[in-house]
């Protein structure tokens, strides 16, 4: 199926606590709520800056919409913005504790943290071109490849459909790290890879043996 054809997620549709087919595993991505440098549209990368307000609220609205699900799991990158976020999910679902997935954590954006996307622009505009219609050239200036970040969130999803057969876990991440995996999982072209993804929105993937498959995409209108 191609990105085109893949529909948004339909809550009234998420399995309400009935487990995935034996030996497939039911995840949900989800991106941590907003912060401060969202809403100045700022590049986030590894700075960790804690959820605003409305990002707690955003965490709560995940949590309400997975806690019916029976979540065995709570996986999430191991900045405050994501923690915080994945805590809210697993307290809402009686999920005990967390795991911390490197995997998980966001692009490194290198000289570009901290910047508008105007200002990155100005800063590199050969790279910035890159990153907006070239994902498998582009590099972040003094940061990562994207490429490079794209088979981490690969290799992190596909080892937790490993050790999660038959179960439906949570997985709490960034906003171009569900662009880069979707982008390698579907295809897509100049910057149609930058799909929208709404903060504290969810991604729904099965994982069977070591393949991966996206089941709907993330709701909202943020291309940040």
């Amino acid at each position: 199926m191609t990105l085109a054809e893949k529909t948004e997620l339909d809550v009234e549709r998420l399995p309400l606590g009935i487990r995935p087919m034996q030996g497939t595993c039911q995840l949900f991505l989800v991106r941590h709520g907003t912060t401060t440098l969202n809403v100045q549209n700022r590049y986030r990368g590894r700075r960790d800056v804690p959820l605003d307000a409305q990002g707690y609220q955003d965490a709560v609205d995940a949590a309400r919409l997975l806690s019916p699900c029976g979540l065995s799991a709570v996986y999430t990158g191991p900045l405050r913005r994501t923690v915080a976020t994945a805590q809210i999910i697993a307290d809402e679902a009686l999920v005990p504790d967390l795991r911390i997935l490197h995997g998980l954590n966001n692009v490194d954006y290198g000289a570009w943290e901290g910047l508008t996307a105007q200002e990155a622009e100005r800063h590199d505009t050969r790279a910035y071109a890159a990153y907006r219609n070239s994902p498998e050239i582009a590099v972040c200036p003094a940061g990562e490849r994207l490429m490079d970040a794209q088979a981490r969130i690969t290799q992190a999803v596909e080892l937790i459909g490993a050790r999660h057969a038959g179960e439906i876990v949570a997985g709490v991440t960034h906003a171009v790290m569900i662009r880069l995996l979707v982008l390698g999982l579907t295809g897509g072209s100049g910057e149609s890879w930058r799909i929208p993804v709404g903060r504290g929105s969810l991604t729904s993937l099965t994982v069977r043996d070591g393949r991966i498959s996206v089941n709907a995409l993330p709701t909202g209108t943020d291309v940040d």
